[in-house]
């Protein structure tokens, strides 16, 4: 019987680098873009002993992956189909950023075979777009969106930041509305108006990036539960996320993990798969596998990596310990929680037994609860899900 797989691909180019992000990408010239999509080829083709593997998922991620000619991108694609058993329902993702799209390039895609668009928009305000570095406008993005439906894509899924700097919460609500009342016309799609999933994360000033330079004091002073001098206070941080959970809920959507919201059947199928610590196969610069108990990671240095017959830096051997915290961490992160079940099927033995007294304390303060034979968080727990999660680590 052959065993799940999941496929990332990374592309590392875009237009210009946003202030916030510490991502791998950079902008690149349309000649390296040919180069790399000819290295990520050679090294799909190198995968050893493909046919162990039904892939249950693909997903381009970056950077931008809409930004380069998109026949590279299709042939990349390409390259995986030919050399996977590629499950008939797979989903297929390519992150876009808007201004980087066009009806054409949407076409192509569509025809390739992806059938999932996950869009950067950020925010709907134009002047926070423009203080995060964004290339795009709100308008833009909504015209873009709209070739994306007519281009026959029923499977949107949009990415928004909360907690931005001057933005308030009445702007918070804004951005959530208009996206909610994204007209779907022309497309295929039984669904009115809006897309099928959001991504929304509360900004996370990151060293080594523009922001930390502009806004790293004011980050720890709102860290210490002083007011900052341009970041939303945590009161109004908070209230953005009881926003974003209401109307959401409100328009038909579930919180799904603690990140992301879909209508029911449009979970991202591909980071679920990473929750469920499902094998996965990374290809491109920097680009993160796991395949058994090994994690692999690739050069992050495109020259090598553009070079390299075998771009594999690092292999790590996962011991028992590292897979049972992770199987916490992230089965945590999801609203249904660990499956306690399957914990113990596939560790032969009982959470319930091995973390005793860390469940007793987090279930005897609110912060978690055994339900159906799930191990998860309250909605106390999820608001300091990282310190609760951070119990589960072995000695």
């Amino acid at each position: 019987m052959k065993r799940e797989l999941e496929i990332y691909v990374h592309i590392p180019f875009c237009v210009r680098k946003c202030d916030y992000c510490d991502f791998l990408s950079f902008p690149a010239a349309p000649e390296t873009y040919r180069e790399y999509a000819g290295a990520l080829k050679r090294e799909i083709r190198g995968f050893e002993d493909p046919g162990r593997y039904e892939v249950v998922s693909i997903y381009f991620g970056g950077g931008t992956p809409s930004l380069p000619d998109p026949e590279l991108t299709v042939s990349v694609l390409d390259q995986i189909l030919q050399k996977f058993c590629v499950r008939e329902d797979a989903e297929i993702t390519i992150e876009c950023n808007p201004g980087t799209l066009t009806k054409e390039k949407l076409e192509i895609f569509r025809r390739a075979g992806f059938n999932r668009l996950s869009i950067g928009l950020q925010s709907a305000d134009d002047s926070l777009l423009s203080k995060l570095g964004r290339i795009h406008t709100w308008e833009k993005f909504k015209a873009e969106y709209a070739d994306a439906r007519r281009a026959g894509f029923s499977n949107i899924s949009v990415d928004l930041m909360y907690a931005l700097p001057g933005q308030t919460c009445q702007v918070w609500r804004q951005t959530l509305e208009k996206v909610l009342d994204l007209s779907n016309e022309g497309c295929a799609a039984d669904r009115p108006r809006g897309p099928e999933h959001i991504s929304a994360y509360s900004l996370i000033i990151e060293e080594g990036t523009p922001f930390w330079d502009r806004y790293h004091e004011d980050a720890m002073t709102k860290a210490r539960g002083d007011r900052p001098l341009f970041l939303p206070d945590e009161q109004a941080e908070d209230q953005m996320q009881k926003d974003l959970e209401r109307t959401l809920q409100e328009a038909g959507m579930h919180r799904y993990e603690i990140s992301n919201y879909a209508l029911p059947g449009r979970e991202s199928r591909h980071n679920t798969g990473y929750w469920i610590r499902r094998e996965y196969a990374g290809f491109g610069l920097g680009a993160s596998g796991q395949i058994g108990r090994e994690r692999l990671r690739n050069t992050s240095d495109l020259a090598k990596y553009l070079e390299a017959e075998h771009p594999l830096q690092e292999v790590t051997q996962l011991s028992r310990d590292n897979e049972i915290e992770e199987t916490m961490f992230l089965g945590l992160r999801r609203m249904e929680g660990v499956d306690l079940d399957r914990f113990e099927e596939t560790f032969q033995m009982r959470a319930e037994d091995l973390y005793s007294e860390v469940i007793q304390q987090l279930t005897s303060t609110g912060l978690l609860e055994i339900s159906r034979g799930h191990l998860k968080l309250t909605e106390r727990g999820i608001e300091v899900s990282n310190l609760v999660m951070a119990d589960f680590l072995l000695d």
